[in-house]
Formats: structure tokens, sequence, C-alpha cells
């Protein structure tokens, strides 16, 4: 057999498990909030590697090593703010974000959270924060729908357009059915790949070149600024922005919904701690992977002479050139499933904006809860078809998509989502101008070019804007200061102790 028909037959069987755990969680999804939220009994080792899965999508294996094989390690900041921001989310947010939204009327998607923990009447905090959640994350699918195609074209010869429509139809065959446990699954399945081809890949790099000891020459050559951590010898006003907009990637982690969508999920308050230990350990190892590919590919290239027209895709090529084609071909699939991953768990928190958060709120008599499947269903479809649509033409890099849409989650919510677990006096009028003022600002932010990441000013904004609001129209609320109390007190429940560990005990097929 060829080698293409090796990288086809892994391709496949890669595409063969995704949708049997897509068939084996449809089985599992009983009607709409195991839909949308699996039954709030994910598994913490689940919630860990799908979160980590979800979050890092193309951008871990395609856009971070082109990152650090053009520019060196000067962009691995981005990583180390993403692994500090990762872990203060798991650490303060998980734990208290899945005892909240329990106590605050069992919310199940963070718009309604938001409602019910402000007690908004108006019903404007739910619909805005919606309307926001469908903008960006269309974009952010779109990101992925374009690492898609980029990724059949640079590792098959293939067309970028039917690489686009194979990513969305096997996407959505597991997602459209499966929901949020699908997603979860796959995710977890996706992130073991990703890790993995991250750890070999630049091994066997290394060992083709002869050794460790040959890196350090072969980057020498082509500049010797690659492995500064400041990008030269003189740190420069314009180095200290760019490494503080890097670092402040870490900010966006509080308000990316479908990573703490996660936290939610959990079994209880308790679970954080073993995900937290478990995500993190992923995320180093994963981030370390994605570093190294980037440093070594450039070595790699610049000793054997082969050529690489995207830097971004330095680990599908050097996958082709170290290993037998079928674990090539796996290899391969590992980069896609970092795509695939993400594209799911945005395709479920988009349904659950569109079901949730904007159908039930302007329908006035309650749906059947088989009618809201059905209807998430389409909703998965719909904003799959609007994201592929946009993607027939790509128009920015993959990080920069990424980046945008990161950004843009990460000012509307991150401050509002921290205030309101842990300030009592944030009110719906501050989290809503907080919401826009950020959103606002990212946009304006992105058309000038400062060197400045526009998450850091949105996030400033928002996070000013929500206490300055707040203050000015605070009133006292007695459900809202028991709530916030009662909180505390869920999480500092020890589960074992003749406690059950959440609302609802089905597995929903999962192990607790």
């Amino acid at each position: 057999m060829s080698d293409q028909t090796y990288l086809y037959i892994a391709l496949a069987l890669y595409f063969a498990g995704m949708i049997a755990i897509g068939v084996f969680a449809a089985r599992n999804t009983k009607d709409h909030e195991d839909y949308m939220l699996a039954g709030r009994n994910l598994p913490p080792w689940a919630a860990a590697l799908s979160a980590g899965a979800s979050d890092m999508s193309g951008w871990l294996v395609m856009g971070l090593p082109g990152a650090i094989y053009v520019s060196g390690l000067i962009d691995a900041w981005i990583a180390v703010g993403l692994t500090i921001g990762a872990y203060l989310n798991w650490r303060f947010v998980a734990p208290r974000l899945r005892a909240y939204t329990e106590v605050s009327n069992n919310s199940i998607t963070i718009p309604s959270f938001l409602e019910n923990r402000l007690k908004d009447t108006s019903r404007l905090l739910r619909i805005v924060s919606s309307v926001i959640i469908l903008v960006f994350f269309t974009l952010y699918i779109n990101s992925g729908m374009v690492a898609g195609g980029v990724f059949f074209e640079s590792s098959f010869g293939s067309n970028y357009h039917l690489g686009l429509a194979l990513v969305a139809i096997v996407t959505l065959s597991y997602t459209l059915f499966g929901g949020f446990l699908g997603a979860s699954l796959t995710d977890v399945a996706q992130g073991l790949m990703m890790m993995t081809a991250l750890l070999v890949v630049p091994v066997l790099a290394v060992v083709s070149l002869g050794g460790f000891g040959e890196i350090g020459p072969a980057l020498a050559e082509v500049g010797p600024d690659h492995l500064k951590i400041f990008g030269g010898a003189a740190v420069t006003g314009g180095v200290v922005i760019g490494i503080i907009s890097s670092l402040a990637w870490g900010l966006g982690y509080f308000g990316q919904p479908h990573i703490i969508v996660r936290f939610m999920a959990l079994p209880s308050p308790q679970a954080a701690t073993s995900a937290r230990r478990i995500g993190m350990t992923w995320m180093a190892l994963s981030m370390i992977g994605a570093v190294v590919c980037g440093l070594v590919g450039l070595a790699y290239f610049e000793r054997t002479g082969n050529s690489l027209d995207n830097p971004e895709t330095v680990v599908l090529v050097m996958a082709q050139l170290l290993l037998h084609p079928i674990v090539a071909g796996f290899v391969l699939a590992a980069v896609l499933a970092a795509i695939m991953s993400t594209i799911s768990s945005q395709l479920v928190v988009c349904s659950s904006a569109l079901v949730e958060d904007l159908y039930k709120v302007m329908r006035r008599e309650a749906p059947s809860p088989k009618h809201l499947t059905v209807l998430g269903r389409s909703c998965v479809l719909l904003v799959a078809v609007v994201a592929a649509l946009m993607a027939i033409v790509p128009n920015d890099t993959i990080l920069g998509l990424v980046s945008f849409a990161w950004a843009g989650f990460g000012a509307s919510f991150g401050p509002i989502v921290l205030l309101s677990l842990f300030w009592r006096k944030l009110t719906n009028w501050g989290a809503l101008s907080a919401m826009i003022g950020g959103a606002v600002t990212v946009f304006v932010w992105s058309r000038f070019d400062t060197g400045i990441y526009e998450l850091l000013p949105g996030f400033i904004v928002g996070l000013v804007l929500a206490v300055v609001v707040s203050r000015a129209t605070y009133r006292h609320d007695a459900t809202i200061e028991k709530e916030f109390d009662d909180t505390g007190e869920l999480m500092a429940i020890k589960v074992g102790a003749g406690q059950t560990p959440g609302p609802d005990t089905r597995s929903a097929g999962m192990p607790s």
C-alpha cells in the first residue's frame, strides 16, 4: 500500500472511533439537561481532559508550534500566561461556580446563571450574553473550520474546501446527537491523542538529528534570538508590552463559556480538586511539547534541508517525515482531534444559548423536554453551517482568529464571572455594562496596531464598569445575600458524609 493509503486508513479509524463515542453518548442522553450538561455528573477526569482539549483546539498543535517556529521563545509567554490562568480558573472559579449554579436555581448555562444570580427581571442580561456568545463562538468555530481545511490541504494535498466539509460533517455527526456528553467523551480521547503526538514527534526529531547537542547549533545558524525568552539581547519597551500582552491571554480563561461549563457539569464542588490536578498535568505536558515542537522543528528543517511552506504545519510535516505512514496517520488524526474537540464543545454552548437563553425566554409557555432536545440539535446544525460558510474564504491565520474570539469572551464574561462568584454587591446593570463595554473595547482596540493584546484593555474596561455601575445601582437583596452564603456552605460539605454529590445523581451512562 502507498503511504497515502495508510494515512487515509488511520484517519478513517479515527473518524469511526469518534462517531462510535457519539453513538454511545446519544444512547445515554435522556433529556434536555443531559444534552446540555450531562446530568451534572461528569467525572473529574472527563471534565479535566475535556476542558483542556476543548480549550486548546488547533492552536495547540498548529498555532503555537508555528509561532515558536517563526519567533522563538518570545512567543512561549502565551503558554506561560495560559498555564497560570488555567490553574487559577480550576483553583478558584471551578468549585465555587459548580456550587453557585446549583444554589441559584440549578442554572445550566452561563447566561441563565448570571440572570438567576443577579435576579435580573428585565431578561436583558440573559439575552445580551447569549448574543455575545453566538457572535464570538461563530468566529471561534470559524477558526476551527479554517484549521480543518488547512490540515487537509497540507497533509494530503487535498482541496481546502473538501477538508473543511469533512471536518464539519464528522464533528456534527457525533455532536448533533451526543450533545454535551458526546463532546466531552470525544474530547477525552482527542486530548490524550494531542498530548501523545506533541511529546512523541519532537523526541523522534531530536533522535534523527543525533541528539539534543545538535539542536542549539542548528538554531544558532537560523538566528541567535530563538532561544531567548525576551527575543533579543536588549529588553525594550516594545518587548515588555509584547510579554505583558502574551501573559494577558491567561485572563481569558475566566470568561470562556465552553471551558467553565465543564465546571458546572462536575458531580460536586469538591470534585474540582482532582480535576484540577489531572487537567494541569495534561496542560503542562502538552504546552511543553508544543513549544519544543516549534524549536526542534526549526532545527530539523534547517539541518535536513526539507522545505516547510506553512510554519503552522510543522508538527504535521515532521510526523509524515519521521514516522511510519500508519503511525503518522494517527498523529495527523491527533491534530484533527485538536480542531474538532473545540468545535464540538462550542457548538453545544451555542445551542444552549439559542435554546435555553433566547428561545425559552421569548416563548411564554413551557416547551416539552423532547421539543427542546430536537431544537437544541437543530441549533447545532444551524451554527455549524453558518461557521462553515464563513470559512469558505479564510481571511486570517488560525492564531489570529482564535486570539480575537478568546479576547472577546475573556473581556465580556471574565470580569463578571469573577465578580458574580466573589463579590456580593455586583448588580445586573453592572454586569450588563461590563459585558457590552468589554466586547466593544475588543472590537475597537483590534482595529489599531498598538502592540497590546485587545483582551487586556477589554478586561480592564469591563472590570471598571462592573464595579462603578454596581456601586451606583446596588440595592440590598435578601435572596442574593442568602444564596451567596449558601454557596460557601455547599462548598464546605464533604461528599461521602451522608451528603449527595449534587442535584442529580443519574449517571447518564458514566461512572461517578
